[in-house]
This record gives C-alpha cells, structure tokens and sequence, in this order.
C-alpha cells in the first residue's frame, strides 16, 4: 500500500507487523520524517500498538493482529472488513500526513567524551596513514564534526551514526577483532559508532569513551536515540580516569 503524493509506502512485515517506507538512502531530511512519525505514533498509538523501530529511512511497527482485528482504529475503517494490516497502513497514512505537515521531534544533544589513541585507540595511526593526516588532525576532524544517530541496532545501545568528515571516511578492517572493548568509538566508512558492549567487530577503532552507552536498568536502556545529534569531545587519561571514578 502506498501513498504517492507523500512518498510513502507500507509493506509487510510477517503478520503481526509492517514497514512505512519514506525514503530512499541516507538523508537528515528523510530522517527526521522517520522520527516525527516515531514520536507522532507513540505520543497517539492505536490499538494493538507494540512499538516502534525507526532505521535510516523507514519506520517499522510491531502491532498485536488479534488486538487490531477487533479495534476501531478509526471512524473511517472500522466497518470495512479489513485485515489488520490493512488497518495499521490506513491509520499510519494519517500520521504521515500530519508528520508532513507538523514537526514533532526536537533533536537532543548530546556530547561524547572521548579519550583518542594509544591503548584506547589501537587503529588511530592507521587512519591517519590511509589519509596522509596526522594522528592530531584525525583528532581534530572528527572531533568538530556533527553527527546524527540514524538508528541502534547490532548491538543494544549501539548508534549508526552519520556525518562523518570524507577527509577521515576509512573502510572497516578486513579482518574483524574478536573482541573490542565496551565503549570503544569506531569508523567504519562514513559512518562513525561506539560499542556499548564487549563484542566481536570490524570498525577502525579511534577511542574510547568512559560513557555506559547501554543501561539496562533504565527505560529504553540506551543513553542514546535514534535523532539524538552527537558531538565528541576529546579527554586526558586524568579525565578519563576521573569518569570512570564517578560511576563507582
């Protein structure tokens, strides 16, 4: 089902849930869509809601099918004999009209600090090498960049960032470590991330930070949402030491 004068499209997902389609690549423009549809619908959620997923350009909706079989989602659709998809694209059209129209989201800022190199960094002179810089410049570049969260995913509380400088853009390695530590910053492309976790990855990895990216004991665990704008900023081992002191 689509709508071709919003440019959006809705398609399945299984049964019990489907994709609003507003875009196509990576674009702030399309994602901002994705993020005021997001919060349009969980501020206004219809019967049968679950949750919400935004990505780069789309926004998936998990919804119970017995629960939207049996709701009035609105005046217009609820006498028809519609399946419940049929009925969660028919509302979604609705929000994605008065998405269109209205803003809804307010980017949040957030800074990250950042402790570049050494043990913390083991692929920082590698970057640099790839793009005749020095260690010091790849500091400074990607530092002063401002970054958009497109979505989490891989890994809970890891953030897909866009933005990142082509001057520092560098290919993942070929060969993936086995384990990097938990809030190791990466590039991988022109995307740049932090791992929340300790896990197996394959990011040129330029830092560390002392933040806790996934927080489980709080709702949603994740210190950072998709639409979030990030900034980094680089720290002394004293400093870091100092965050790190703080969260005991």
């Amino acid at each position: 089902m689509s709508n071709r004068n919003l440019g959006a499209s809705m398609k399945p997902l299984g049964d019990s849930a489907l994709i609003v389609q507003l875009g196509e690549g990576i674009s702030p423009s399309i994602h901002e869509l994705v993020n005021n549809l997001s919060v349009l619908l969980n501020n206004h959620p219809f019967e049968g809601f679950i949750e919400s997923v935004p990505a780069y350009n789309n926004l998936t909706i998990y919804y119970n099918p017995v629960a939207v079989h049996h709701s009035q989602i609105n005046k217009e659709v609820h006498h028809a004999r519609l399946t419940p998809f049929q009925k969660v694209s028919a509302f979604m059209e609705e929000l994605v009209q008065q998405t269109r129209k209205n803003k809804f989201h307010d980017k949040r800022v957030v800074t990250i600090p950042v402790l570049y190199g050494g043990e913390y960094g083991p692929d920082l002179e590698y970057v640099a090498q790839c793009h005749s810089l020095s260690v010091d410049e790849v500091i400074q570049i990607h530092s002063e960049g401002d970054y958009l969260v497109y979505m989490i995913g891989f890994a809970p509380g890891f953030p897909f960032m866009g933005g990142l400088s082509e001057q520092i853009a560098t290919p993942r390695k070929e060969t993936p470590r086995l384990v990097i530590p938990s809030g190791s910053v990466g590039i991988a492309g022109k995307q740049t991330g932090v791992y929340p976790l300790e896990t197996p990855g394959g990011w040129q990895i330029i830092g560390r930070t002392p933040l806790d990216l996934f927080l489980p004991a709080i709702s949603p665990p994740t210190l950072l949402q998709a639409g979030d704008k990030i900034r980094f900023a680089p720290i002394c081992p004293k400093e870091y030491d100092h965050y790190k002191e703080m969260k005991l």
